[in-house]
């Protein structure tokens, strides 16, 4: 089965998700810069060995990656990340306030009941404390900035590339849930946070890839 994995920038590719890997996954994107990459979430883990191919299409080795940035604990974005870590040794980043729930499976708060799964526990090798951090990918930087809502470890990550600001805004529509640990009034300051980042491509976990600083600026305040 061929397929054509979406291409953002020379270097920000969409490799996982519905059409790419199995239905249920969030998106899953890579970046790669200057023989350095690092993944956007990790699926669901239904195929992992078809995540892998999608990398390796887009001319990236998967031992070149070296970190998986998770931008919630929700079992769509988190239920890959035990095996990838496994088969690639690499470090799994994510907030603080998330770890607890993927460090004991938590059926409920992770939302993998929801899908009647249950997400492999797994203990992240970095957890972000503070409302943002700096990371490198090659000679790119990476900012992780914390807007909890949807979850109570919610992130979001920031890069500039192909001369445009690209933000890795997962669920940005939500949903929100009491049994998720979701903060309505956390949610909706994070979403005006959002905007006033003025982002040239919004790379979410279901809507796929939204370009334009208009169409970005819509896309968000629709769920304000």
């Amino acid at each position: 089965m061929s397929i054509t994995i979406p291409r953002i920038t020379p270097e920000v590719f969409q490799v996982g998700g519905n059409g790419l890997t199995v239905a249920e996954d969030a998106a899953v994107y890579l970046v790669a810069v200057g023989g350095q990459a690092a993944l956007i979430d990790a699926g669901c883990g239904g195929n992992v060995a078809r995540l892998l191919t999608n990398v390796q299409d887009c001319g990236v080795s998967a031992c070149d990656i070296s970190d998986l940035f998770l931008t919630h604990c929700h079992f769509d974005h988190t239920g890959g990340a035990a095996e990838l870590k496994r088969r690639l040794a690499l470090r799994v980043v994510m907030h603080a306030r998330d770890a607890p729930y993927v460090e004991a499976g938590d059926p409920v708060v992770t939302a993998a009941a929801w899908y009647g799964a249950s997400l492999e526990p797994f203990r992240p090798d970095y957890t972000i404390q503070g409302p943002s951090e700096s990371f490198r990918i090659g000679d790119r930087r990476l900012e992780a900035l914390h807007l909890p809502g949807h979850s109570p470890g919610s992130l979001v990550y920031l890069m500039e590339s192909g001369g445009r600001k690209i933000l890795f805004g997962q669920d940005v529509h939500g949903p929100l849930h009491p049994s998720l640990k979701s903060d309505p009034q956390a949610y909706r300051r994070s979403l005006w946070q959002l905007i006033e980042l003025e982002a040239d491509v919004l790379c979410e976990g279901h809507f796929g890839i939204i370009e334009g600083r208009e169409r970005v600026k819509r896309f968000i305040q629709q769920y304000i």
